[in-house]
């Protein structure tokens, strides 16, 4: 019932809680932090920089691929990763003008 509710809510505010939801674990940002400073970057070299398992890091990467805030390749036994920057931009610009429009309500808001 639950998944049926949350399709009553626009595409735009699905997409933002989803994207939300994608960075709501720490090691996800530190994952993206990583991917951001090295432009491109093999799982095991993710793993030498954060303080988890090399399964551990694979199901972050992996959440973040479904939601397409990355890209990955599989060369040979290793997967590359990056950033997809078109899908990370337009989550930017989601979430701008989402706590813009909320600053925008605040203002008439004097709870």
């Amino acid at each position: 019932m639950a998944l049926a509710r949350k399709e009553e809510f626009a595409r735009k505010e699905i997409d933002l809680a989803d994207f939300a939801k994608a960075l709501g674990h720490p090691a996800r940002i530190a994952i993206l932090t990583v991917l951001a400073q090295k432009k491109e970057c093999i799982c095991g070299d993710i793993v030498i920089d954060l303080p988890l398992a090399q399964s551990t890091v694979s199901q972050h990467l992996k959440a973040l691929k479904e939601i397409g805030l990355i890209k990955g390749t599989v060369d040979g036994p290793r997967s590359r990763y990056c950033i997809d920057w078109k899908v990370f931009e337009k989550f930017q610009r989601q979430f701008d003008g989402w706590t813009s429009k909320i600053s925008e309500l605040k203002q008439e808001n004097t709870c």
